[in-house]
């Protein structure tokens, strides 16, 4: 058993290193080792290209995982500008009875590595806020990534509970729409 756990494991080094660019970090490799091991090794070359963002749990009902694709031949800071003007669009007070706390953007480094957080609160208001919650807001975190194509890989996640009842989608899909309105797929 030791030599097939073993051999394993040199048949995933070798898939990595012979198929995709070698890993910048021990945690790429042990993440991409793993990713082999559970999904095959095919896996591990079809990853999402995206580093910063992890996919959605499985059947989690509090996620959602997208990308938003600029104009063929939009250069990185112009889908960045786009990105941002789409973002600073999304109304304080919310829209579609999701987001009625309003948004803040946590952490903003989309001029350096491309990446950026942005915090949505629920308006605290609801019965599920006030049984579940304290009666505080809900929080949710929208993560983007741009990568160097332009692309936007998306991922907006409540911070707690199972179920968020579509409030992540509605609030990818008004970025989005707003988005697409200028050209984007999504």
């Amino acid at each position: 058993m030791k030599v097939f756990n073993i051999s394993l494991v040199f048949a995933l080094i070798g898939s990595v290193s012979s198929y995709s660019t070698s890993p910048s970090s021990r945690r790429e490799l042990m993440t991409k080792l793993a990713n082999g091991a559970i999904f095959g090794a095919s896996a591990v070359v079809l990853s999402p290209s995206a580093d910063a963002l992890e996919m959605c749990p499985p059947k989690a009902n509090n996620c959602v995982r997208t990308k938003w694709t600029p104009p063929p031949g939009t250069p990185k800071d112009e889908a960045i500008a786009s990105l941002r003007d789409a973002l600073n669009a999304y109304p304080q007070e919310g829209q579609a009875d999701v987001d009625g706390g309003g948004w803040a953007i946590a952490e903003d480094n989309l001029a350096g590595s491309g990446t950026a957080r942005v915090e949505f609160k629920s308006s605290g208001k609801g019965n599920f806020a006030k049984f579940f919650n304290g009666g505080k807001p809900f929080v949710d975190d929208l993560k983007l990534e741009v990568e160097d194509s332009g692309v936007v890989q998306v991922k907006s996640q409540s911070r707690v509970g199972d179920s968020d009842f579509g409030v992540n989608k509605k609030r990818t899909d008004y970025i989005g729409n707003t988005l697409k309105a200028k050209g984007w797929t999504v």
